[in-house]
């Protein structure tokens, strides 16, 4: 079990995972409680952590803190609630503890990776804003709209369509996530006098295999809510594939 005190204060958290050895029920079962509880405002959607299991390997784990830890196994299973408090006493004693040199080294070396991780992130958003300004000059202007060809609205409309994704999650995937496509012209608004601006357009048929391939990347944690590891807010609507 992993401990993470909270900023300037002894409060702890407790992760799902032990949540669930505790009240012995499946850890995905927890994590559907947890996100079904912050749905409906009972309690605070926890962060998530990325830990090892006994076997090694690498999973995701929601870190809850003490208020919403018993609102969770409340709804769980009721019975288990002393077992709870118990395990809740002897965490604060183990967090008001000083800590040992080897938990002052394993700290250390997380807060490294963290910062390591978010440096590469800020990296990967410098290269992509390179590249999309030494590719400014090569975008072509044209007169009208060739067939095939859609708008960032037409492209909004159809995608909310096809796989009901939020129009923010629309702009992270056409501007933000890697992979992001630079437009492939600019068209001349037929009502510049009025004070109108050119309109970038894509080629429809490689937005439809960018979203299917981002659709196909995603994770479903209910059944029309999905994550994806490039987009860092909550979760959001997705709906399966429909006809383009």
């Amino acid at each position: 079990m992993t401990i993470t005190p909270f900023s300037g204060g002894d409060a702890v958290t407790m992760s799902s995972q032990e949540i669930a050895d505790l009240v012995t029920v499946r850890h995905d079962s927890v994590k559907r409680t947890i996100e079904r509880l912050a749905e409906k405002g009972a309690i605070q959607l926890p962060p998530l952590a990325e830990v090892k299991n006994h076997l090694g390997q690498t999973v995701s784990v929601f870190q809850v803190c003490k208020r919403d830890s018993f609102v969770v196994v409340a709804q769980l299973s009721p019975e288990f609630t002393a077992a709870l408090v118990d395990r809740w006493q002897a965490l604060e004693e183990q967090a008001s503890r000083p800590m040992t040199q080897a938990e002052i080294t394993a700290a250390n070396a997380n807060h490294l990776v963290a910062v390591e991780r978010q440096q590469r992130e800020q990296q990967f958003a410098l290269e992509r804003i390179e590249t999309r300004v030494a590719n400014v000059e090569q975008v072509r202007y044209l007169d009208s709209r060739p067939a095939g060809f859609e708008s960032m609205t037409s492209i909004r409309e159809r995608i909310n369509l096809r796989l009901g994704l939020p129009q923010w999650v629309i702009n992270a995937v056409m501007r933000d996530i890697p992979g992001a496509p630079l437009p492939f012209a600019m068209v001349r608004s037929k009502h510049a006098d009025d004070g109108a601006q050119p309109y970038a357009i894509w080629p429809k048929a490689d937005i439809t295999r960018r979203f299917d391939r981002f659709a196909a990347e995603c994770t479903f944690v209910t059944p029309e809510r999905a994550t994806h590891p490039d987009i860092q807010q909550s979760r959001f609507k997705l709906c399966q594939r429909r006809p383009a």
